[in-house]
């Protein structure tokens, strides 16, 4: 097998960051694999954690908002499939952010040994949590089966709304582990983050709930424009899209994707003396 040979040169390391990161690439698939087999090694269930979370989850979100606050579902649309069309890219969020934020902690002994992209180790984590979010998919097929509900062509656009939320992972996902390693606080900060995002974010709830005023102001929270876009794409019918909201998340998501990785680059290269 040919090899390229990697030369660590003085001045040379910015320029070839992108080319190491490809070279490295390996890697990432490894970090990765690693930490699914750890995940659910010794587990009496193993994956099945991945897929009874968000159900019971689900579960919990329309016993509160459909039977006892009664909030309206979109359209016709059963209330527990309109739930976990939001619970699928929240969850993946949710879990990308905590991931993140230890990944470099983690694998603090890897980072101060040997050289490498540092940013594969929170793509890696974030790749895992992909993998979560796919078996998730599963309960979702599961319910459109139970209440014979067929998607329209909408579901087509599911890949691209998919595509944001994983940028809005990354971008969240590299401030955190960047912040992380320089103020440990941060990993305190994460789980009440979650837990906060979650009821500002319309999971349990339909947006349209959100009186049209506040709509724009609404959806300077990135999660609202995945969340009502992947609602959009898997209800189809009567679902809606608040175009001016989207936009402006997508616009939001982007900004934060690139100044992640702006940041991160910025101090990755402290990482190994202060970690």
């Amino acid at each position: 097998m040919k090899t390229r040979e990697i030369v660590l040169e003085a001045g040379k390391t910015e320029s070839q960051y992108w080319r190491d990161v490809w070279d490295y690439r390996e890697l990432l698939y490894f970090l990765a694999w690693r930490d699914i087999l750890v995940r659910y090694k010794q587990t009496a269930i193993g994956i099945l954690w991945a897929l009874i979370r968000p159900f019971l989850t689900t579960i919990v979100l329309t016993v509160v908002f459909s039977v006892l606050a009664k909030l309206p579902s979109e359209g016709n649309v059963p209330y527990p499939i309109m739930v976990f069309a939001a619970m699928l890219p929240w969850q993946f969020f949710a879990n990308a952010l905590t991931e993140c934020s230890n990944s470099l902690i983690t694998n603090s002994q890897i980072i101060s040994k040997i050289y490498f992209p540092r940013l594969i180790v929170p793509v890696s984590a974030v790749v895992v949590c992909f993998v979560d979010f796919l078996i998730s998919g599963m309960i979702l097929l599961a319910l459109m089966a139970w209440y014979n509900f067929v998607p329209d062509w909408r579901i087509l656009t599911l890949p691209l709304f998919t595509a944001i939320a994983f940028a809005t992972a990354i971008g969240a996902g590299l401030w955190l582990a960047a912040l992380t390693v320089e103020y440990r606080d941060f990993r305190h900060v994460v789980p009440f983050l979650v837990q906060v995002g979650q009821y500002i974010s319309p999971v349990g709830f339909s947006s349209s709930i959100v009186p049209e005023q506040w709509r724009l102001l609404y959806s300077l929270n990135p999660m609202v424009g995945v969340i009502d876009g992947f609602r959009w794409a898997i209800l189809g019918g009567e679902a809606q899209l608040y175009l001016p909201g989207l936009i402006l998340s997508v616009g939001l998501v982007l900004l934060l994707l690139t100044s992640s990785i702006w940041y991160f680059r910025r101090t990755e290269r402290t990482f190994a003396d202060v970690i």
